[in-house]
């Protein structure tokens, strides 16, 4: 133990649980404690452009990383700026930390003051606060327990005037229990593999709570003669079983759909079943349905399952499939006729190029082809992403960052450079819209350029906010006040040192792609898109 200031002491905390990269925001209440972490400790600090876009990054690098996210910003604004940031992350389950700095204690009429504990509240993320320069390091210990334990992003919330006082600095790191929860047992245990053992047309349905436990959900499958299917966030769990159906719900290929329509039973692992999965229900009518999470809240949110077992996803599958063999439960034949290809076709439409524009769905097909396989792919929001996720492949989960959790528009490109930084030795692809791009993606493209990234952008521009533009056609009503005459966004990306080509054919597709795989840092192609003849979201 050694005396130290408070904002050495977080940082040294910070350094002990494990971390080297920090993303943030530097102002009053925080800008010692990450000079201390990058000058004392040798941390990397990735300055944003907004606090929102620290956050994100973080979300992402703890995504595709597997570690614990961490992020800094100061007290007030900052934190109301971030806002939406903490909602995309605690609603997507990430375990991250945010050292948010406070306004001195004894100061309440400060400027910048708010109640920063309702505000963390309502975003769904936890709160811990910094009690005492004494308690720094038990604080801060607590913040990753609580992180890793609760699975959500905790705001360790630090005043200013804290800063400066001296304390002994005192090493606390919490062990975390990582054991993978529980196994299933009992009377709902018997009937849940009951209706499995009975079901003729059964179906595996993985989510991201399932994503660790892919090989005891094949090996169930296989015995079962079972297809398999993911929700979009356990997009690529399956990738090259010859009996993967590819995305389960409303993102399902029109086969695909009437195939899980045609099913008797769905065996869920790690997904809460929302709307959009079950398209509302329709999915999972005449089914038995059995529900496996670890996560109690998971279970009932959308429809109540006939079996529900609150336990982990891969050894539940074995304890299923060893039941199966015990009593010698012929396998259910399902998958002996399927046309696997056939079911993971998605209709391509119509091919037709309106002059000065790029035919969308063309576009998606050559990308496909021509993106770098070992891609970690990310997609932010809005109209134009529903053909991205069903037609742009993902290596695995762990490599697909979707910006879904809150319905948010504009969090792709800071996601994609924090997926860049926690796989750096991976391209990252993101796609946007234009809106999207707007609002988010153009006050962080020059953080990418800055830290050399190697990140491929596709922005879907239809000069419009397209999904708003849409229900106005609709309705046979004037859609202008949708429309915007938006800068090149190719100039742009010039402008702030990347490289930027305009695709307004296919033509010029074939040239840009041809530009991309020469890239030598963070390159922009920017599609012209009708927007009257875009396809419509499929949610």
């Amino acid at each position: 133990m050694t005396a130290t200031h408070v904002y050495q002491s977080i940082a040294r905390a910070t350094h002990e649980h494990g971390v080297d990269t920090m993303f943030g925001l530097m102002g009053d209440a925080n800008l010692f404690m990450v000079d201390a972490f990058v000058r004392e400790r040798n941390g990397r600090f990735i300055p944003a452009a907004h606090e929102g876009s620290a956050v994100l990054m973080a979300l992402a690098y703890a995504h595709v990383s597997g570690k614990v996210g961490v992020a800094t910003i100061t007290h007030g604004p900052a934190l109301t700026n971030a806002m939406t940031a903490l909602t995309e992350a605690a609603r997507g389950h990430v375990a991250m930390v945010i050292l948010v700095g406070d306004t001195p204690v004894d100061n309440p009429r400060h400027l910048q003051s708010i109640d920063q504990r309702e505000v963390v509240k309502a975003s769904g993320a936890g709160f811990e606060q910094l009690r005492s320069p004494a308690t720094t390091g038990k604080d801060v210990a607590r913040a990753f327990y609580r992180a890793q334990v609760e699975r959500r992003p905790i705001v360790l919330n630090m005043p200013a005037d804290f800063m400066w006082q001296e304390v002994t600095h005192d090493m606390q790191v919490l062990d975390v229990f990582t054991a993978p929860g529980g196994v299933a047992e009992g009377d709902t245990l018997d009937n849940a593999i009951g209706m499995i053992a009975s079901a003729r047309r059964p179906l595996i349905l993985a989510g991201a709570g399932a994503n660790h436990a892919r090989d005891q959900l094949i090996a169930l499958a296989d015995r079962l003669e079972a297809p398999l299917a993911t929700t979009l966030k356990a997009k690529g769990l399956f990738n090259d079983h010859p009996y993967n159906i590819d995305i389960f719900g409303t993102l399902s290929t029109p086969a695909a759909y009437d195939l899980i329509a045609q099913s008797d039973c769905i065996i869920c692992f790690g997904t809460a079943l929302h709307d959009f999965t079950t398209d509302r229900g329709k999915l999972m009518k005449d089914k038995r349905i059995v529900q496996i999470d670890v996560e109690p809240e998971a279970i009932g949110g959308g429809l109540h399952p006939d079996a529900a077992l609150v336990a982990d996803a891969g050894l539940t599958a074995e304890t299923i499939l060893w039941w199966l063999n015990e009593a010698e439960i012929a396998a259910s034949g399902f998958t002996r006729e399927l046309d696997v290809p056939a079911l993971t076709a998605h209709p391509v439409g119509s091919q037709k190029n309106t002059e000065g524009f790029v035919n969308y769905v063309h576009a998606l097909g050559r990308l496909e082809e021509a993106l770098p396989k070992d891609r970690v792919l990310v997609s932010d929001g809005g109209r134009f992403m529903t053909e991205v996720w069903c037609r742009i492949s993902a290596p695995n989960p762990q490599s697909f960052v979707a910006t879904v959790n809150f319905g948010a528009i504009g969090l792709g490109l800071q996601e994609a450079i924090g997926a860049g930084l926690g796989a750096p030795e991976r391209p990252v692809v993101m796609f946007s819209g234009d809106g999207g791009f707007m609002m988010g993606g153009i006050n962080e493209f020059n953080t990418a350029v800055r830290l050399g990234l190697d990140l491929i952008v596709i922005i879907a521009n239809d000069s419009a906010y397209g999904a708003e533009h849409i229900q106005f056609i609709d309705r046979k009503m004037d859609p202008s006040l949708t429309e915007f005459n938006w800068p090149s966004f190719a100039e742009v990306a010039r402008s702030l040192g990347g490289e930027g080509v305009e695709v307004s054919s296919k033509y010029e597709l074939e040239s840009a792609i041809e530009a991309m795989t020469a890239r030598k840092g963070p390159f922009l192609m920017e599609l012209k898109l009708d927007p009257n003849d875009v396809p419509r979201m499929r949610i």
